[in-house]
């Protein structure tokens, strides 16, 4: 018992003992950590230190300020870009301590401190300064925030946080955009984050199977962004070696001169840089030489006198050379052994070859559905003139057709129906219910100045054509005139409803304007409004009776006169209509008429005279071989309206009367 407590007495006393080590261990750590948290600079230290470059607010100097309030991790760091980024940052002037203010019925500044919201004093105005940020720096600090936005509870604002991320996407904006992803619960918001944290990934993932995942999922995908975001992954660089295969991620192997990225000077050039070959001087470099090595009129023992040739300066040179007061100069034979030792290589920057490759099979994809989309959307825009073209033309083709009358005025007719659009939206603020207005109003005005036309001028004429052309030209001039001294010479707007704004975008590569679709769904209602009245209505059985033998037609009761009447205003009423489409699109001038008279005619003339099938047909020819040349030279449409004229000539050579033609007056009969 005796040996039992003191062995007892002993453990208990080691136990005492280590328990006050290591209390005192906490006790001795403690101020260690609260001395090394406190030498950590404040939020406001931070900002401060920035203070000359948050008051001058330049978007140059801004950036690096914005990285370290970032940096700070301090949780009012976006709180205080908030601020700047809304005028509401502030300093005093007395110390240029930067606060947030609030003011107060008396006109009193309560000054706020940045980082613990505790009101540190007051001010009058003049003591303090508002801080106010151009728009590129406001643009600039929103970037900023975006991502902390992504979290925001309002959906108008996570949707702009998006719409800042997908401008400008970077590797910082990786981690946010899939934490929100994560909270997301708005359907469409959240594809979209689904879609950029995939195009992010794709080039910052620091996974390669993540990124090589993320690339393969937009295989076929048209969209510009993921086009941005796959180049840089093939960018490539050049880089040279003597002999030996340095290590990389080599794309291919180039020829000095063989590719149009490496021409044999930029080759060479590689060479000098390295300290590989001597430098190829040029004649000027080297005549600079020559001139600075004259001594008492003489160049290494050679007379001026004596260096009026090329050749006498050559070995004036190689005298400097040898004397050491000249670069050598490489001769062409130099510069190709120099080039034939070399190796060239174009090195992808991206060091993954998986993720090269998906890169490569993705955009290879993505480039045969962008030539696809493209076809489609010349064919859509040849559509589109085509429907331009037989609408301005199809007026022309029946007065053409059933009269024989070359009327030059036929452009002045859809320069009035424009105008009448124009005049009408004056009137009716409405632009919708403008535009179902001008369309009658547009026809009505351009039938009776027709008839007025056939009346006063074209009936005297009747079998005359060159008479016919000149006096119809002189009314297009007259016509011009009258316009110009009306309207000015300026051009007049002829506005679209808001239902026609816009385009109807299919993808990245097809789109149409929806002006456009109208114009076109306008003529095929033309085309069978017209088809109806030619085919199904008396008028139509008198007009094509007229068409096709005018005598015959008279012996049976009908007035040619009166037919003639008729079809000349349906065709200048529908030459209004066409007035009002197109100066939907186009600039609504006295001259808005000569742009589109030559393409009417042709398209008459090729498609058929006297037919609306014919004119459709070459509606069709014209707009597609039109857009068809256009394609191969899109900056020149001059060059293209005339080999699609020369085409036309060639064309009729062997058809002279167009595509579909009929028999009788129509054709020449």
């Amino acid at each position: 018992m005796p040996r039992i407590v003191p062995a007892f007495f002993m453990c208990f006393l080691l136990a005492l003992i280590g328990v006050q080590a290591v209390a005192h261990a906490q006790s001795s750590s403690q101020p260690s950590s609260q001395s090394s948290s406190s030498l950590l600079p404040s939020f406001q230290a931070v900002v401060q230190e920035h203070f000359a470059q948050i008051k001058r607010g330049s978007v140059k100097t801004a950036q690096p300020v914005i990285e370290a309030i970032q940096a700070s991790q301090s949780p009012v760091a976006n709180d205080f870009l908030q601020k700047w980024q809304a005028k509401a940052l502030w300093y005093r002037k007395a110390d240029n301590r930067l606060v947030s203010v609030k003011s107060d019925d008396k006109k009193r500044y309560h000054l706020f401190d940045l980082e613990t919201g505790q009101k540190i004093g007051e001010a009058d105005k003049k003591e303090i300064k508002q801080i106010k940020p151009n728009s590129g720096l406001r643009a600039l600090l929103g970037a900023a925030l975006a991502p902390s936005h992504l979290a925001s509870d309002r959906r108008s604002v996570r949707r702009a946080s998006l719409d800042v991320l997908a401008r400008d996407p970077k590797a910082a904006h990786l981690q946010p955009l899939r934490l929100a992803l994560g909270k997301e619960s708005d359907a469409a918001l959240k594809a979209r984050m689904m879609r950029l944290e995939r195009l992010l990934t794709m080039q910052y993932g620091a996974d390669d199977g993540q990124r090589v995942a993320a690339i393969k999922s937009f295989s076929g995908d048209l969209g510009l962004d993921v086009r941005a975001r796959l180049n840089p992954i093939l960018t490539t660089r050049l880089i040279v070696s003597q002999g030996d295969v340095p290590s990389g991620n080599f794309a291919q192997e180039l020829k000095p001169g063989e590719s149009e990225r490496l021409p044999k000077e930029k080759a060479y050039a590689m060479l000098v840089a390295k300290g590989w070959a001597l430098a190829d001087l040029s004649e000027r470099e080297k005549k600079q030489v020559l001139e600075a090595n004259i001594i008492d009129g003489r160049i290494a023992d050679i007379a001026l006198k004596d260096l009026a040739s090329q050749e006498a300066r050559e070995r004036a040179y190689l005298a400097l050379v040898k004397a050491g007061k000249a670069l050598p100069d490489p001769s062409e034979a130099d510069i190709a052994a120099a080039l034939q030792k070399a190796r060239f290589y174009a090195l992808y920057e991206e060091s993954s070859t998986e993720v090269v490759k998906a890169a490569r099979e993705t955009l290879s994809s993505i480039d045969l559905r962008v030539k696809i989309s493209q076809a489609i959307d010349l064919f859509l825009d040849g559509l589109s003139l085509a429907s331009i073209f037989f609408l301005a033309a199809i007026g022309l083709a029946i007065t053409f057709g059933v009269m024989g009358v070359i009327n030059m005025a036929h452009g002045e007719f859809i320069m009035l129906g424009a105008y009448t659009g124009y005049v009408v939206q004056q009137i009716i603020t409405n632009y919708t219910l403008s535009i179902l207005v001008a369309i009658p109003a547009a026809f009505l005005v351009t039938f009776i100045a027709g008839i007025a036309m056939e009346r006063l001028i074209i009936r005297h004429l009747y079998h005359r054509p060159l008479e016919t052309l000149l006096a119809t030209f002189g009314v297009s001039i007259a016509l011009q005139q009258v316009a110009k001294n009306s309207f000015g010479t300026q051009a007049r707007p002829l506005t679209a409803p808001d239902w026609l704004d816009g385009a109807l975008v299919i993808n990245d590569v097809i789109s149409i304007s929806w002006i456009r679709v109208a114009i076109f769904a306008l003529s095929l209602l033309f085309f069978a409004m017209l088809w109806f009245t030619l085919n199904k209505t008396r008028l139509g059985l008198e007009t094509r009776a007229v068409t096709q033998n005018p005598r015959m037609a008279a012996s049976m009761g009908i007035n040619p006169d009166r037919i003639n009447m008729l079809t000349f205003g349906l065709g200048s009423g529908i030459a209004g209509i066409a007035g009002v489409a197109i100066g939907l699109f186009a600039k609504v001038t006295s001259e808005l008429g000569s742009d589109y008279i030559v393409q009417s005619f042709m398209t008459v003339v090729v498609g058929g005279v006297g037919n609306i099938w014919g004119t459709l047909a070459g509606a069709t020819m014209i707009g597609f071989l039109q857009k068809s040349i256009e394609w191969f030279n899109p900056s020149n449409t001059l060059a293209a309206q005339t080999f699609m004229i020369i085409f036309i000539i060639i064309f009729i050579q062997f058809r002279p009367r167009g595509i579909i033609a009929l028999k009788g007056r129509a054709a020449g009969d």
